[in-house]
């Protein structure tokens, strides 16, 4: 792939199916799938994701417009991400109230926080999964107003800058909160740095060595290597934390192989990959939910791990027909005259 033919895409078809393998992983690792998956890492992919398509979306935008309209793009994030999620959030809450579980269940306890995406800060429960929303919403916020807004100039220096200043606060973060919150934004600014990088021609022929297949073995050989590799690191720092950073640069190293033409792409591309991936932030969200009906048949393991994902699948394909799509075309439904759609699901 050219440096012209990567400015030329209107859609990366093949993300939409790494989505949808990234979200089946976490569902899996929650509910009883094998331990070699590493489903918790399926998160790690979202955020080098978001931070990847949300800056190459930007980047297009001020090509092509000469400048960044904030106020679409917010009007853009919020009508795609938020009335599905207070959807399954009241969902979720009314299921608990009903079981009379309500102020059992962390969620309960912490529901301010999820009211206002400080889910990272709550304690788990029937919609734990959701502290990813948390960091991404923030990121969402933020990163638009600081890189294009209002450091425009000195956009690589900032992304390196915020990069090394999530890594710094990360011993900070753990002792006050086990997750260690500030190591996922690191994260998202590997994708964040990745568009920068592909976005500018010398940049994107530094990456043009990474498209090729061979690059998605090394990615697994790194993802299979997670339970080594973090307890070698294991120490001040939890083993966990320590990973983040060197999976996400990973996954970073794999993404430009997928996007070139070739048998990656074309398997991730394919439409009931293409298919689940547009479903997939509704499977995230609905997992707990889905975990809940499959329960009442009594099964464990591997069988619970295939039956949750089945149901998830079934409930999020009903979320995304009648929640996520008119939201995200009403969203867009105001959009200034003369100005080119946004791809689909970004």
């Amino acid at each position: 792939m050219t440096h012209e033919q990567f400015l030329a895409l209107k859609r990366f078809p093949a993300l939409d199916g790494v989505r949808a393998i990234a979200a089946l992983m976490v569902v899996f690792f929650h509910y009883g799938g094998p331990g070699f998956l590493q489903g918790w890492l399926g998160v790690q992919i979202f955020f080098v994701l978001s931070g990847f398509l949300i800056t190459t979306l930007l980047l297009r935008e001020q090509a092509r417009d000469g400048r960044i309209n904030l106020k679409e793009f917010y009007r853009r994030r919020a009508f795609r991400i938020l009335p599905v999620y207070f959807v399954v959030l009241l969902v979720t809450a009314a299921g608990l109230l009903i079981a009379g579980q309500f102020w059992q269940n962390p969620l309960g306890r912490d529901f301010p926080l999820y009211l206002t995406f400080l889910n990272e800060f709550g304690h788990g429960g029937a919609y734990g999964q959701s502290w990813s929303l948390g960091v991404e919403q923030k990121f969402y916020l933020v990163w638009p107003l600081l890189a294009f807004a209002l450091l425009p100039r000195w956009r690589p220096a900032v992304t390196v800058g915020l990069m090394a200043l999530a890594l710094a606060v990360v011993p900070f973060t753990v002792s006050s909160d086990p997750k260690g919150w500030s190591v996922h934004y690191f994260t998202v600014l590997v994708g964040c740095a990745l568009a920068l990088v592909m976005n500018n021609k010398r940049g994107f022929a530094l990456i043009r060595p990474f498209m090729t297949p061979w690059v998605i073995l090394l990615f697994l050989g790194v993802h299979l290597s997670v339970p080594y590799i973090s307890g070698a690191l294991d120490g001040a720092i939890p083993g966990f934390v320590s990973v983040v950073p060197i999976y996400a640069v990973a996954v970073g190293l794999m993404l430009p192989a997928l996007l070139a033409p070739g048998w990656a792409q074309r398997l991730l591309s394919a439409r009931p990959m293409v298919w689940l991936g547009e479903r997939s932030y509704s499977i995230y969200l609905v997992q707990s939910i889905a975990h809940s009906i499959v329960l009442l048949a009594g099964t464990s393991g591997l069988v619970m791990a295939l039956l949750t994902s089945v149901v998830a699948i079934g409930i999020a394909d009903l979320t995304h027909r009648f929640v996520e799509l008119p939201m995200i075309r009403r969203g867009r439904s105001h959009r200034p005259a003369g100005n080119a759609p946004a791809p689909i699901g970004q």
